[in-house]
């Protein structure tokens, strides 16, 4: 019996260190590699019935201090415009338009000049666009623009007839200012014409004519940028209102939803050399735009470029797989709901199939929104003609016995079958001339509407974009300067809520860091996730938000209105750490005021809600072409700066008012 209970006893002993060592592998396997889906769950704050992770949803405690002030803070005298009337015309795509505008207004109120409603190149009557609309009209609100700018600038829809029959006869002035141009220019060589014209036109081509950082002594005008952005710019009440609608029902389960921006726009890609992140047909057409840029001069390099080292560079975008593997080494629940925006998405579905692999509730404006309520959005449009191939031409009867008597021995072999004929989904788009043709044709009237359809869409993009709960960019702040549609919603998001969850991935840093672990991308060390979790978590901070406005402001003031545009609720532990200037001394971060009490009292608190108990994260549910080539900078997300080329010749009818 004794001997029998050792037996038992041994037996326990075993099956208990059996256990204790299966447990002792299984931490230490989850200690050294890296678990691309769970995470550590903690901080909690209630969601409705719902909760979400603190950590990953904000809000940056960095930053909650930071509030929208952009009223003015000095002596600021009513406009009279009694110099003349600036009118103007736009080209380019939605990010180019909207910098475009708060330039305008800022140099009219510089010039004391009354402002006419700008006129949109991509949304003019001769695009076949509704006859509901008229330009500026197509997406923005004309009367909430005049409304909201009646303090700072006149804003008028239309010049006197007398001026707008001098401007149909070409005999008042049009000027083309280059990107960024400095404002003695103006006061120095505009102002002059304008007292003498009492009219003067601009031509606007690569999204900005006025440079980004004025002296501190225009710190108003900086603040007037902000005022037309962030407040005189609604757009009109219908996209509005689906834009609102398409936020409710994103967050209609009462989860937060993140917003992605591939950024993956063919002139970008063109311009910056990355054609072999593609393949086949899409190589070839990045490579066709490219050798355009360098046609025009546009472009000073070579057309065929190492893509891998410019990717290691940083000057490519990050691809969609590889933000769908940044997301969940963050710890992003493979149900969380991601919007896609952009109305261009280069390589079209094949490209976004990884991410969707890795996140199911991968949605666009085309799954949240029924046909009949974008349609809506576009007005009663006439019917274009269909551009169908055309046959060839029949030949004669003489044609056809001189082509018999010219043909070799007989007998012949059997002619070939007929080809198999081309469909018309095969024949439209940006691709469809390739096989044909080498050179790409000129866009359709149907391509042309598409293009001002972009506008909406783009929209609609934005408006979910800048009230998203987290939002990470493809391709932002490339450092060519020019405006793109990232940079623009990161700048309202800082505006508007600079505690929010956004981040700013260096693309240089992410791509070295995705090169360590290319033979095994989906079983990444733990070391690699930690690393990535750093890097992103600093991006959303002070040590992020300093590094993006080095590269940011100097170009695009509304992509960092700080600290012209913003106060702070309490003053920062330390003042002298906090302050960062430019390479030019110029202040990017820390030299916000304290918010005046009357601001303090009536604000209305946008923070969530304080943290709550402690659980686990919950099952998330499902939710329910191209542009010609341009001769001006590439496009950064939507329409084209082709038309730089041909405004000389255009001129007439590019700059009526009636068109």
């Amino acid at each position: 019996m004794v001997f029998k209970n050792k037996i038992k006893l041994a037996a326990f002993v075993g099956i208990a260190l059996s256990v204790a060592s299966l447990l002792v592998h299984l931490l230490l396997a989850d200690y050294s590699t890296g678990d691309l889906i769970r995470h550590k769950v903690d901080d909690f704050y209630a969601v409705g019935p719902k909760f979400r992770n603190q950590n990953l949803w904000g809000p940056v405690k960095s930053l909650d201090t930071l509030q929208p002030f952009a009223t003015p803070r000095n002596s600021y005298p009513g406009p009279n415009g009694e110099n003349g009337f600036i009118y103007a015309k736009i080209f380019g795509g939605f990010d180019s338009i909207r910098s475009a505008i708060c330039d305008l207004v800022t140099i009219a109120r510089l010039l004391n000049a009354t402002l006419v409603i700008p006129e949109i190149q991509q949304s003019l009557r001769s695009k076949s666009i509704s006859t509901k609309f008229k330009s500026f009209s197509y997406i923005y609100n004309e009367e909430q623009f005049i409304a909201a700018l009646s303090n700072d600038v006149v804003v008028v829809k239309s010049l006197p007839d007398d001026l707008k029959d001098a401007r149909k006869q070409n005999k008042l002035p049009v000027v083309s200012p280059r990107y960024s141009t400095a404002t003695s220019y103006y006061i120095g060589k505009i102002l002059p014409r304008l007292k003498e014209s009492k009219a003067v036109g601009l031509m606007i081509s690569y999204g900005g004519c006025l440079e980004s950082i004025l002296p501190p002594n225009m710190a108003e005008y900086q603040r007037l940028r902000c005022r037309v952005a962030f407040h005189a710019l609604q757009f009109r009440p219908e996209i509005l209102a689906l834009g609102n609608r398409m936020v409710e029902r994103l967050r209609g389960s009462g989860r937060p939803y993140m917003v992605f921006h591939p950024g993956l726009v063919r002139d970008t890609l063109a311009f910056r050399g990355c054609a072999e992140l593609f393949q086949d047909v899409h190589t070839e057409l990045i490579q066709y735009r490219r050798s355009k840029m360098i046609e025009h001069n546009f472009l000073h390099e070579n057309l065929n470029v190492d893509s891998m080292a410019r990717k290691r560079n940083g000057s490519c975008p990050i691809m969609p797989e590889e933000v769908g593997l940044i997301l969940r080494a963050m710890g992003y629940h493979p149900n969380t709901i991601i919007y896609l925006a952009g109305s261009e998405i280069f390589g079209g579905q094949r490209v976004l199939i990884p991410l969707r692999a890795m996140y199911l509730n991968l949605v666009d404006r085309t799954s949240l929104c029924s046909k009949k309520e974008l349609t809506d959005l576009l007005g009663p449009e006439t019917s274009l003609p269909l551009d169908l191939p055309q046959s060839p031409p029949e030949k004669s009867k003489k044609q056809l016995i001189k082509e018999w008597n010219k043909a070799g021995p007989r007998p012949r072999p059997l002619p070939p079958p007929p080809a198999r004929p081309f469909y018309r989904h095969e024949k439209e788009g940006w691709y469809g001339w390739v096989a044909e043709t080498d050179t790409e044709p000129e866009p359709s009237r149907m391509d042309l509407r598409l293009q001002a359809h972009r506008l909406i869409w783009d929209a609609l993009d934005y408006l979910v974009s800048v009230e998203a709960d987290a939002f990470i960019p493809g391709f932002h702040n490339d450092g060519s300067g020019w405006p793109d549609f990232s940079s623009l919603v990161m700048g309202h998001r800082l505006y508007q809520m600079a505690y929010a969850t956004t981040y700013r991935p260096d693309r240089k840093t992410i791509a070295e860091l995705f090169e360590s672990i290319r033979d095994h991308l989906y079983h990444p060390k733990r070391n690699w996730t930690a690393t990535v979790r750093e890097h992103l978590n600093n991006s959303l901070g002070v040590e992020g938000l300093t590094a993006a406005a080095k590269m940011l402001k100097p170009r695009s003031f509304i992509s960092h209105p700080l600290p012209e545009c913003s106060c702070r609720l309490s003053k920062p532990k330390n003042i002298i750490r906090d302050t960062t200037k430019g390479g030019d001394g110029e202040l990017l971060y820390g030299g916000e005021p304290i918010c005046p009490d009357w601001l303090v009292n009536g604000m209305v608190s946008l923070k969530p809600p304080t943290p709550s108990q402690k659980d686990d994260v919950p099952e998330d549910n499902e939710l329910p072409e191209d542009d010609p080539v341009p001769e001006g900078p590439p496009e950064s997300d939507s329409g084209s700066r082709n038309e730089v080329s041909s405004r000389s010749s255009e001129q007439d009818e590019e700059m009526d008012p009636d068109d």
